[in-house]
């Protein structure tokens, strides 16, 4: 199954990050134990693009947003910011997250046609 994140809210100033991604590890894993395949694709939006950047402290040191990106990277899933966000947030040419891309509403629209599944957070 094809399932797309769509993450609106910065990495730390509430939660709907770190759940999302708290939630893409789970059904990769599920994938992983023998259940069903499942392709993990997060596009990033808004106050969101902020998660892609590396080496950030979390406030209360509880999780780490980087940690967990890395981790659904590192098991095939893909990870794309809104480029007009990152441009409006002042992050555009700044180093990301190793894996993570800059992309467009044109690649967002595609990915929500091909999904199984579209999450919002």
């Amino acid at each position: 199954m094809k399932i797309l994140f769509i993450i609106n809210d910065a990495p730390y100033r509430t939660e709907k990050a770190y759940n999302a991604l708290r939630l893409s590890m789970q059904l990769q894993k599920e994938s992983a134990s023998g259940g069903e395949s499942n392709e993990i694709l997060i596009f990033l939006m808004a106050d969101a693009v902020n998660c892609a950047l590396p080496n950030q402290n979390a406030p209360n040191g509880d999780y780490n947003i980087e940690r967990i990106m890395k981790a659904v990277i590192n098991k095939k899933g893909k990870v794309k910011i809104c480029g007009s966000c990152a441009e409006t947030m002042e992050i555009k040419n700044l180093p990301l997250i190793e894996g993570v891309e800059i992309s467009n509403m044109p690649e967002l629209a595609k990915w929500s046609m091909e999904a199984d599944k579209v999450l919002t957070f």
